[in-house]
């Protein structure tokens, strides 16, 4: 029998091309929005940190598609679909608003508040290798329906709710895309001489902003005048020169690298379940080193393995959109193209795509489980809709130059908003919801023992403020230590009593 030639492109990539390659394009027009917005200067921007943002795009793309490469290899079928990667969407406004943000306000000098964030960057990076060694073991340890239900509970809140509010901001844009992409990806409609679904909804999309009004042609000319090469540089001492000033934050920096690394095994598991194993500890390490990567030539936002991968492969995504990403977002950044191509495309025509990732990964939590599970998938939604709420209320808060702290929780809670409780329930989203979906899923299956363990390591994390708080340290969540401790005696004690009736069954 004839070894399978494994093919680097095929036609259905193209679908895949186009939604990821917008998915990245999106998240930088993002970051360069938020950067703008704190008040770093525009050449700093897209002369040096999208540069190096897209560098780093590259090399995982690079990785990944080799790795994908190597699984058809083995496997011998052409049906194998590379992990979908990019910048890590949450990162984005946490190392904004949490490092580069206070540093800038503080010292006001963008070069030291860049530095600060590469430094912050680095140490997630090096989080996420170490989590490489002990990533597998959760993986097999923690129940697929918590792994998903978490998953899912990302996917519906940032990548489903937040592009579909913008894109519903111009519902003659955004609602035309969306309903394309509906009829091509889930009615399995066929476009005119087999055009791709994502293609036909940002052209028609975007031939609606021009025609209404929303773009107009000075804007482009504006940023057409203003393009300008611009090349990552390698500097270790730059993440130096930023330690001093992002110490105070970097504790910080350890939540987010576990949510990174969460994020990735959530993510290995999403593929595994449509069909494409990959080595978790392997996937960490790259995912790791690319962030390291990443902040050594310049880009403060580590890298991620993207929540998609079941999205992609239904669109017939293979091993070749990746890798076209990667090189597509490189060209385009190191020639400064991201301001002109801002002014070209609504992001209103883009963002239907997310949506519809959002709706693929959150069916998947449902669709891939046993039935029994489904109130566990619920549950692991609860602390990412506090999460997602919590980011808005804050960043509405910032833009008008205050926050809740200085507000007052209790005054907020005159209005019957408990934003105490909203904090608890949100910082340490993915975790949170993994271990409350883990411990209901033994609870369901009369595993109470196990659960109990699952809640006593609830409570560690908890006093170390990894879960439930927004800073970490030694005794910061001694209360819900306490609240742990005593559900886990409660299993304890319902384990216990669970074995004495089994074996007294088992005598009469």
């Amino acid at each position: 029998m004839s070894e399978l030639k494994v093919k680097l492109w095929q036609r259905s990539d193209i679908d895949g091309f186009f939604g990821l390659f917008t998915n990245n394009l999106t998240n930088m027009l993002v970051m360069a929005g938020l950067l703008i917005g704190v008040g770093f200067p525009t050449s700093m921007i897209f002369g040096a940190i999208l540069p190096a943002v897209g560098l780093s795009i590259f090399a995982s793309s690079v990785i990944y598609s080799v790795m994908a490469y190597r699984l058809a290899k083995k496997e011998q079928r052409n049906t194998v679909t590379a992990l979908p990667s990019g910048t890590s969407v949450p990162h984005m406004f946490l190392i904004v608003f949490l490092i580069m943000g206070p540093v800038y306000r503080t010292t006001n000098d963008p070069y030291i508040a860049w530095f600060a964030g590469l430094s912050w960057g680095f140490i997630e990076g090096a989080i996420e290798l170490v989590g490489s060694l002990i990533g597998p073991k959760i993986k097999a340890a923690v129940p697929r329906a918590a792994m998903l239900g978490s998953l899912a509970g990302a996917s519906i809140t940032f990548i489903a709710m937040s592009p579909a509010m913008q894109s519903f901001d111009l519902p003659y844009i955004g609602l035309v895309s969306f309903t394309i992409i509906l009829l091509g990806w889930f009615g399995k409609v066929s476009f005119p001489k087999h055009v791709p679904v994502g293609l036909v909804a940002i052209v028609i999309g975007t031939a609606i902003g021009w025609m209404t009004g929303v773009m107009d042609v000075s804007s482009f000319i504006e940023a057409l005048n203003t393009i300008d090469i611009g090349l990552p540089t390698f500097s270790i001492s730059r993440i130096i020169s930023g330690f001093n000033e992002a110490a105070p934050f970097i504790v910080a920096a350890i939540p987010l690298g576990i949510y990174n690394m969460f994020e990735t095994i959530d993510n290995i598991e999403s593929a595994e379940v449509a069909g494409d194993r990959y080595d978790t500890m392997t996937t960490m390490i790259a995912d790791g080193s690319t962030s390291i990567l990443a902040s050594l030539f310049g880009s403060p936002f580590p890298t991620a393995v993207f929540i998609g991968h079941p999205g992609w492969k239904e669109a017939g995504a293979r091993i070749g959109y990746t890798l076209a990403t990667g090189i597509t977002i490189l060209v385009i950044s190191w020639l400064g193209l991201i301001s002109l191509l801002l002014t070209i495309i609504p992001l209103e025509a883009i963002l239907p795509i997310l949506i519809y990732i959002g709706l693929i990964i959150g069916a998947q939590a449902f669709q891939q489980v046993d039935r029994k599970y489904a109130p566990a998938i619920i549950l692991a939604l609860i602390p990412w809709l506090a999460d997602w709420a919590k980011n808005l209320i804050g960043d509405t808060l910032a833009s008008i130059g205050t926050s809740a702290e200085e507000i007052g929780y209790e005054v907020i809670e005159q209005t019957g908003l408990h934003y105490s409780g909203l904090v608890t329930l949100g910082s340490g989203a993915i975790i949170i919801g993994m271990v409350w979906s883990t411990i209901l899923v033994f609870i369901i299956d009369q595993q109470f023992k196990k659960a109990s363990v699952v809640s006593v390591l609830s409570g560690v994390l908890s006093y170390f403020g990894v879960i439930h708080y927004d800073t970490v340290g030694i005794h910061v969540g001694f209360p819900m230590f306490l609240s742990y401790l005593a559900v886990a005696a409660l299993l304890l004690v319902m384990g216990v009593r669970s074995e004495k009736s089994s074996i007294s069954n088992l005598n009469n």
